[in-house]
């Protein structure tokens, strides 16, 4: 099984003639996505073509709808655009809405996020990779021949490390592999994820990445706490950085409220196993000859080991 994308999927790429979204497009297609249409309004009639596949193009995510019985819309247009593309999808009634778009102003955000929960579709991003369901379906940008299926299911604010995790995890595999976004405001959360995987019957270790700014990674760890009873493996990124220490990421220079470094670090303590620096273990999911990798950790990184080791048999120093 999978959390929010199967290989049943049946997906609508919004703003799918544009440069983006004809690249991301043929690579999602490749990836095995059952892409059956796109949508723009000027272009609507037309079909494109994808490596001998034509995928046609509808006027609106609700026509798109009724012709093919799409259930999931990736979006791929302008930040001003943004906010009428998702609410054109929520009013259609679409289950799951992926936002790849970055630079949305956050009242955008806000908005269009609040009135998609209203409608009950799921909001994955702004400003983010998407997800991926390796070996079934690719609902964003994400490489998809960097892993393969297994068991570990994983949810990250970072795309580029989403990325990194999966290709050094790649001999052991992922059920679904969900990028979050960065910015302040998200539609679907760690919480959102972690409740998902805890409950999806084939994904028995979590990996969750945070990073500096904010507080969802202490909600986070108080969610896991209270209702995970699946190992976890967190890392927070950024953490060493000086205190007021602006990040490039946007959710990491939006804090509420500040916290400083050694309070943070209480939640984790009380609800996880901890460690500062990672120390080579033999990971139970790894095969019998598995070594650790030399220790290429880089400075202004904070790693929690989240893995309760009694649960997994097997597991040595």
């Amino acid at each position: 099984m999978a959390v929010f994308l199967t290989k049943e999927s049946k997906v609508l790429v919004q703003g799918m003639t544009g440069g983006e979204g004809m690249k991301h497009t043929r690579r999602m297609l490749a990836a095995g996505t059952n892409i059956v249409g796109g949508v723009n309004p000027r272009k609507a009639g037309r079909t494109v073509d994808f490596d001998e596949r034509a995928v046609p193009v509808f006027g609106s995510v609700a026509e798109g709808m009724r012709a093919t019985g799409a259930d999931v819309t990736v979006v791929f247009v302008p930040p001003a655009f943004a906010k009428s593309a998702v609410t054109e999808a929520a009013d259609a009634g679409i289950g799951l809405a992926v936002v790849i778009t970055e630079g949305i102003p956050v009242h955008d955000s806000v908005a269009f996020i609040s009135y998609a929960k209203e409608k009950g579709t799921r909001i994955i991003g702004p400003n983010c990779p998407g997800l991926i369901t390796p070996g079934q379906s690719n609902a964003g940008i994400i490489p998809a021949d960097i892993t393969r299926s297994g068991r570990v299911g994983l949810v990250s604010k970072s795309g580029t490390l989403t990325y990194q995790l999966m290709y050094e995890l790649r001999d052991i595999g992922f059920t679904t592999c969900v990028g979050i976004g960065g910015d302040p405001v998200v539609g679907t959360t760690h919480i959102d994820c972690l409740a998902a995987f805890q409950d999806d019957p084939d994904t028995e270790l979590v990996v969750l990445i945070g990073e500096i700014g904010g507080d969802a990674e202490e909600r986070a760890a108080a969610y896991i706490r209270d209702h995970v009873t699946k190992p976890v493996v967190g890392y927070i990124a950024g953490f060493t950085a000086p205190e007021g220490k602006t990040m490039g990421h946007a959710g990491a220079s939006c804090p509420a409220p500040p916290a400083p470094r050694r309070r943070r670090r209480k939640p984790w303590r009380r609800s996880v196993s901890r460690s500062e620096t990672p120390r080579p273990r033999r990971p139970a999911l790894c095969s019998p000859g598995w070594k650790p990798a030399p220790d290429t950790t880089h400075a202004g990184t904070w790693h929690h080991s989240v893995v309760d080791t009694e649960t997994l048999p097997g597991t040595t120093e």
